[in-house]
């Protein structure tokens, strides 16, 4: 079986590879892992062994930039004004990745990004990408039972951090005072 033109490839997923790129990298970054994804997709293609899923393979391209990008990110230094000692915490909207995608919620954006790079990549192609667990196995080099169990992990984290927090109980104090005249 011969591979189609890379042009093709380029025509029929570049909206997947552009909406995971983002996903993965955030706004800012997210157009130069796409840009990255491309150039060593062509530089790679056709792979070799052939090519049974191009959309999966070009999807591990894009996030195998995108973990490059945050092992980029980790080591760049971060200019602090000595003036202004180190604060305590990042202030909001300091990390470029932080920036918000249109419609998108930025909260679980954020818990998305704090998930281990496994599980980030799991569940950004089974949601994002749209893959199915065969095809996500074969993108990450692991087994169907494998991919469930890393897509269950990070989907049971984002809920952990999502749910909103239970009410506190009622002050039994507030009672006894409203009951005394």
């Amino acid at each position: 079986m011969t591979a189609p033109p890379f042009a093709l490839l380029v025509e029929r997923h570049a909206g997947d590879v552009a909406r995971l790129a983002r996903a993965l990298a955030g706004p800012v970054d997210g157009d130069d892992v796409a840009q990255q994804a491309w150039a060593q997709a062509l530089a790679a293609y056709p792979p070799p062994g052939g090519l049974r899923d191009p959309r999966a393979w070009l999807l591990v391209v894009t996030s195998r930039c995108a973990t490059d990008v945050h092992r980029a990110r980790a080591r760049r230094a971060v200019p602090v004004d000595p003036a202004d000692g180190v604060p305590d915490r990042p202030a909001p909207g300091a990390d470029p990745a932080d920036g918000e995608l249109p419609g998108a919620d930025p909260e679980l954006w954020a818990a998305l990004r704090r998930l281990p790079p496994r599980q980030r990549q799991a569940v950004a192609l089974r949601y994002v990408a749209d893959l199915d667990h065969a095809a996500l196995a074969r993108a990450l080099g692991t087994t169907p039972g494998a991919t469930r169990r890393l897509v269950s992990d990070g989907l049971a984290t984002l809920r952990r951090e999502l749910a909103p927090l239970p009410a506190p109980p009622p002050d039994p104090h507030d009672d006894a005072r409203q009951e005394t005249p």
